[in-house]
């Protein structure tokens, strides 16, 4: 087990997403919680209702800066980003001291590079993702269950819910209301802990430029210290 990346200190350097990266780095390999790259993304809806929940940072890169994580386009998160298309996203490791904010607008991730990431996924995930009317109402567990079960008989694989077949995987697509979305970076805010409050808290800024090709030029990083 690696050590993790010194503390932040002046002067700061002007990018924020190399050390973005080697927070989660640092994260992963200490391994202190079961998902380290766990983050809260906030949407709000048209009628400007904010709404809060858990998904999981499946990628981050550093330049041109943006995360990456996957859902239902049609749950209630793709439906607030498709009427006002930007979020926020909070990581925070209390073992490591740190929090990590990001501010910006959303756009959804190539075809191809949510389809090379549904085939990764396990394949009861796969079939469960095609079974899930994500954030609607059902009846009953049951019917869930059956939602499931009949997604797999689509599909010609055994149910997820029997016992799993060792080694077995089969060639699920990925549905077209599920994938990717790219959270690009505004904003960021890096916060690190210090003794008696006297915490380490940095926001960098800058300005998105919408670009036909890779969604956003991104301009040059405004940086300055915030009391805490």
């Amino acid at each position: 087990m690696t050590s993790p990346s010194p503390p932040l200190s002046d002067p700061v350097p002007v990018e924020p997403m190399p050390i973005v990266s080697r927070w989660l780095k640092d994260a992963w390999e200490l391994r202190q919680q079961p998902n380290p790259n766990a983050m809260v993304l906030a949407t709000t809806s048209a009628d400007g209702e904010p709404a809060a929940r858990v998904v999981l940072c499946k990628g981050l890169v550093e330049e041109p800066g943006y995360l990456v994580f996957y859902t239902n386009y049609e749950s209630k998160k793709g439906a607030d980003l498709a009427l006002c298309p930007r979020a926020a996203a909070v990581m925070h490791w209390d073992y490591l001291h740190r929090q990590v904010r990001v501010t910006g607008p959303v756009t959804q991730s190539p075809a191809a590079e949510s389809d090379a990431y549904f085939a990764s996924r396990p394949w009861p995930s796969r079939i469960a993702a095609w079974a899930s009317a994500q954030s609607r109402p059902i009846g009953s567990r049951a019917d869930l269950v059956a939602a499931v079960a009949a997604a797999a008989r689509r599909f010609g694989v055994p149910n997820p819910a029997d016992p799993p077949r060792e080694g077995a995987d089969f060639n699920i697509p990925r549905p077209p209301h599920w994938g990717g979305y790219r959270l690009w970076a505004e904003k960021v805010e890096l916060w690190q802990e210090g003794k008696s409050r006297i915490h380490d808290r940095f926001l960098w800024t800058r300005r998105l430029s919408p670009d036909a090709l890779e969604g956003f030029a991104p301009g040059p990083w405004s940086l300055a210290r915030l009391q805490p």
